[in-house]
């Protein structure tokens, strides 16, 4: 293995020390400054929010048309949403059929009537695209392990299913356009979830702090002058001619000043008077992204790429309480962080999508459902041509156009159609595209135009 490919896995999963990972910056330097007025006003940040386990895309957007409900209660059957507790939403283009979204979901049928939403149907892992008699006949290549929750979720980080890719789509995206953070003082990727592949580019690396702020040795406070930090401090001083180590003690002292840098920075950040809900873990990590990009200005960034989970969507039993809470988490979270984006001015500026290992089987189990395919995602933001659904819900049958025959839908969007549209946003050129999605000149959609 490359040097660059083993401090990239191995410091970005922490190597057992808090805030190692924080390998800031590019590898290749640092340009010219740029003012803070010129960086706000050519700013964008992504922030990707990874729901775990795989959220129930059928029980989130739900028909209300009576037949194409009757069929749905008829085949989810204790699973199914009663028909008068659904939130009725009225997508600016229809295929002649009602939705709603789950009950849990009122902020977000909020945002979605005020255009601040928008639905990608169906959206899933691909190779290239697959109809129904395709994928029964085998006649197109499929990904591999399909229904593997570390598989799925590492192809959904990744967009390249064929390969063993050691970076993310979100990183090669901040390798592509991390030349606009023309003097940076910390990672344009930014994890609020730990480590995650997404965010492992070839040159950016992500910076991993918590919901509460940064990530310091708890130890080591040279005003202290304990054993332990003099210890530490006299090994990180010492001279290296080994290349790891030499390497690894730089990364560590960078680490820990990167650390004393980004915390002062944090407590100069505005006191933001948005509420974000208690006891909700996303809530939490919005809530720090929001206050980073708050002072965007101090840390010189101009382009900043975070990511959030929500964890608990494997949902094998005990369904409809469990995706009912995680469901309204997921909701009241999103709904403050957009507040907070138009409390900073900047609700233009940031997108927020959603990513999922999978959809769930249409057909339930008894108490749940098992690993699906394709499913709907959700992006939400100022530049977010809200209000619609974007791409073909699936027709809700079991064996119908759309069904692998075991009630698993076959995605109609790929997953490197729904990133190329993001990355365009983000300032990626299309000829740049294949060098962070290298499979999209498979597909004949670079921008589905949820965006503007």
């Amino acid at each position: 293995m490359k040097r660059r490919s083993f401090l990239q896995n191995s410091l970005c999963a922490g190597l057992g020390v808090a805030g190692a990972s924080a390998m800031l910056g590019s590898l290749n330097g640092i340009a010219a400054a740029t003012s803070p007025t010129a960086m706000q006003n050519d700013y964008k940040a992504l922030v990707c929010i990874f729901l775990y386990g795989g959220n129930d895309g059928d029980n989130t957007l739900i028909p209300r048309s009576q037949t194409e409900y009757n069929a749905y209660g008829t085949v989810r059957r204790s699973l199914a949403i009663p028909r008068d507790q659904l939130l009725p939403i009225s997508p600016t283009a229809t295929d002649g059929r009602e939705w709603g979204f789950h009950p849990a979901w009122p902020e977000m049928q909020n945002l979605f009537g005020q255009k601040k939403l928008a639905i990608l149907a169906n959206t899933g892992i691909l190779l290239a695209p697959t109809t129904r008699d395709q994928f029964l006949r085998e006649s197109v290549p499929l990904p591999p392990q399909l229904f593997s929750h570390a598989d799925q979720q590492a192809h959904w980080h990744t967009s390249w299913s064929d390969q063993i890719p050691r970076t993310g789509w979100g990183g090669r995206l901040a390798d592509a356009v991390n030349s606009l953070n023309t003097n940076a003082q910390v990672s344009m990727s930014v994890s609020l979830a730990g480590s995650n592949l997404f965010q492992v580019g070839s040159e950016v690396f992500p910076y991993m702090i918590s919901p509460e702020g940064t990530i310091s040795l708890w130890y080591y406070n040279e005003a202290w002058g304990n054993p332990e930090t003099i210890v530490t401090k006299a090994m990180l001083d010492a001279q290296y001619t080994n290349l790891f180590e030499k390497t690894y003690s730089e990364t560590f002292k960078r680490a820990i000043e990167n650390e004393k840098k980004l915390s002062g920075i944090l407590q100069r950040a505005p006191a933001l008077t948005t509420v974000f809900p208690a006891q909700n873990s996303l809530a939490a990590q919005l809530k720090m992204v929001a206050k980073l990009i708050s002072v965007r200005g101090d840390l010189g960034v101009r382009r900043q790429v975070f990511f959030c989970d929500l964890q608990g969507f494997d949902t094998h039993g005990e369904q409809p309480n469990t995706h009912a809470t995680l469901l309204r988490q997921l909701s009241q979270a999103l709904k403050a962080f957009y507040e907070a984006t138009v409390e900073l001015g900047i609700a233009d500026k940031v997108t927020s999508f959603t990513q999922s290992d999978f959809g769930r089987t249409y057909k339930g189990n008894g108490k749940g459902t098992d690993h699906g395919w394709g499913n709907h995602q959700f992006v939400m933001g100022g530049a977010v041509k809200g209000g619609a659904i974007y791409g073909a819900v699936p027709t809700h049958r079991i064996g119908g156009p759309d069904d692998t025959s075991d009630g698993r839908w076959i995605p109609t969007i790929a997953t490197d159609e729904y990133a190329s549209t993001m990355a365009l946003w983000f300032g990626v050129g299309a000829s740049e595209l294949p060098a962070v999605l290298p499979n999209i000149n498979r597909f004949s959609r670079i921008n589905l135009g949820f965006l503007t």
